[in-house]
């Protein structure tokens, strides 16, 4: 089980700093597209490359993980990723943390060990192959409710002349990614238990590539709520939903259940609480901040304050070649800015 573990934690930090540095690599290249020279730019740009290795390879890791433990131990510790991206912000790309942040990677630290104590290998003799067909329609049903929903928000707004944060659509588009990240998940570990079943060995490919179709469609969904919408609200709504939509849908799917032993099962939900706390923490820290008392905003904003002077030393960024861009960790793995990747 640690080893799924630590392979987890391997591969969702391989994801989330590859795309950041992929991020990072394009800040000085062109719209990626097929011509022969846009082709050779991004492939000699050894940040982009790099990226896109680590990038691969934590998806390599993802998917041996998933064939080794169940979705209700992978699924919560890859949430964890932007934990690690935030540490790996802090140290490499200089980005500012404060307290709050500091909390919550502790937090999802010691909930990753909980769903590592509390977790155990799950033998699955059969798929409940008539669940299959009803979890497909509830979350069939579940996207035209949440759909219909929006489109009628939507045109109260349009009404209305409404403007400001448009709540319940970053709300809506973040709960749907994140479903779908978490299906994604339990249709990989679906092709493997099936493969182990004595199903042909096409099933494992075939079942990779529908869950980076969900993937994908998940990334759509994301990428649209953060177009209009606040990195915090969607990333907190898709990591959440990410989480929970794994594990039920792999008891549903899967029939993988909770931990007989009373300790065990403490464990593993103490971890997922944590996890998700921990996450949520880490998303909306600097909204928390403006609430907490004067006396520890200033603690906290002067403890920020002495961190980056410190970090911040003017031969070490004189001698950066690289274009930098002030971006706050909780939300970096998330900016899509259409401006930035034509520049």
């Amino acid at each position: 089980m640690w080893e799924s573990v630590a392979l987890t934690l391997a591969g969702t930090a391989g994801n989330n700093i590859g795309k950041v540095l992929q991020k990072k690599g394009t800040l000085i290249l062109p719209p990626l597209s097929l011509k022969l020279k846009v082709v050779k730019a991004y492939a000699f740009n050894q940040l982009w490359i790099s990226g896109f290795l680590m990038d691969m390879c934590g998806a390599a890791l993802m998917l041996t993980a998933l064939s080794q433990a169940p979705v209700s131990v992978v699924q919560p510790i890859a949430g964890c990723g932007l934990a690690i991206l935030c540490v790996f912000s802090h140290f490499y790309l200089k980005e500012v943390m404060n307290g709050l942040d500091w909390v919550a990677i502790t937090l999802a630290g010691i909930g990753t060990i909980g769903v590592g104590v509390g977790g155990e290998e799950q033998k699955v003799d059969q798929i409940p192959l008539m669940n299959i067909p009803w979890l497909v329609l509830s979350v069939v049903i579940l996207f035209v409710l949440l759909n219909t929903w929006l489109h009628m928000y939507k045109k109260q707004r349009r009404e209305q002349e409404l403007t400001g944060p448009e709540v319940i659509e970053e709300i809506i588009y973040g709960l749907e990614s994140g479903i779908l990240f978490g299906i994604s998940s339990v249709i990989s570990k679906m092709g493997f238990v099936m493969s182990e079943m004595g199903f042909p060995k096409i099933v494992v490919p075939a079942a990779i590539c529908c869950s980076v179709c969900c993937s994908a469609v998940g990334f759509v969904y994301q990428t649209r709520g953060l177009k209009h919408g606040r990195a915090i609200v969607v990333s907190t709504c898709t990591s959440v939903a990410s989480i929970v939509s794994g594990v039920v849908a792999g008891m549903i799917a899967l029939d993988e259940h909770l931990p007989k032993a009373p300790t065990a099962r403490f464990f593993l939900l103490l971890g997922w609480f944590f996890i998700i706390t921990g996450v949520i923490l880490l998303v909306s820290s600097t909204r928390l901040i403006a609430h907490l008392p004067r006396p520890v905003q200033k603690f906290l904003k002067s403890n920020m304050e002495r961190s980056h002077s410190i970090r911040r030393p003017g031969s070490a960024r004189g001698k950066d070649p690289i274009p930098t861009t002030t971006i706050h960790a909780s939300s970096l793995h998330l900016l899509t800015s259409p401006t930035k990747e034509k520049a």
